[in-house]
């Protein structure tokens, strides 16, 4: 008899100003769904860091495929350029997910207060006639999207820690983070634009470029005053 399959997927950084947004998705055979509650899997941002880590490591033993993708910054960019917005574009990355892994039901955490909406995007962009279960809080209620959360939040904090190596303390890379937010004024202040890993789309960055050219105007203004 062939064994169920199920599938749980959900995304870490969406919201951030700064790195990728990953999007995961976990296919189990339904037999072994009990051993994720028995190892204790919850929302991700219910867990502390290491303990994100130690059950990263048991749901790739009993998990029988893990898709991992990784949306950078500048193609966030050229994608909200291009008109197509972040509910689209995670709908599109959601089938990309279910596709690959062909499960018999797909449960998906909801990004939109419209579920029908997202519902209706990911469906028409399914190869297969899959069940999608699209719900507000879905890494709450099930485990293969518990999974699913705690393995894309791990691998977005392996890309923030290796973007620190590089650029210097970024903090959490979130609009709301003081550390995020003093490294993005700082690096405005020593350089022209915003580096690769900035979602220069986002309002955040939009309002620091544009706060940084009116002082540069004003200065200039007041030079040409005083020496004009």
């Amino acid at each position: 008899m062939e064994k169920l399959i199920i599938a749980g997927a959900d995304e870490s950084g969406r919201g951030a100003v700064i790195g990728p947004m990953i999007m995961v998705g976990v296919s189990i055979h339904s037999d072994k769904e009990h051993f994720l509650r028995k190892f204790g899997v919850k929302d991700s941002k219910e867990l502390t860091a290491k303990k994100r880590e130690k059950l990263s490591k048991s749901i790739e033993k009993i998990a029988k495929d893990i898709i991992v993708l990784e949306i950078g910054a500048c193609k966030i960019d050229n994608y909200r350029r291009s008109g197509i917005s972040m509910n689209k574009l995670e709908a599109m990355k959601f089938a990309e997910i279910i596709n690959l892994l062909e499960p018999k039901t797909a449960y998906i955490d909801c990004p939109d207060t419209n579920k029908a909406k997202i519902e209706g995007l990911i469906r028409r962009m399914l190869n297969n006639n899959v069940k999608l279960v699209v719900e507000h809080f879905a890494d709450k209620k099930y485990p293969s999207v518990s999974a699913a959360s705690i393995i894309a939040k791990v691998e977005r904090d392996k890309r923030v820690k290796k973007l620190e190596r590089e650029y210097g303390e970024i903090g959490s890379g979130y609009p709301s983070d003081p550390i995020t937010q003093e490294w993005l004024r700082n690096w405005l202040k020593e350089n022209k634009d915003f580096p690769e890993i900035v979602r220069k789309t986002w309002v955040t960055a939009e309002f620091m470029t544009k706060e940084r050219l009116q002082r540069k105007l004003s200065s200039f203004f007041k030079n040409v005053l005083k020496f004009g």
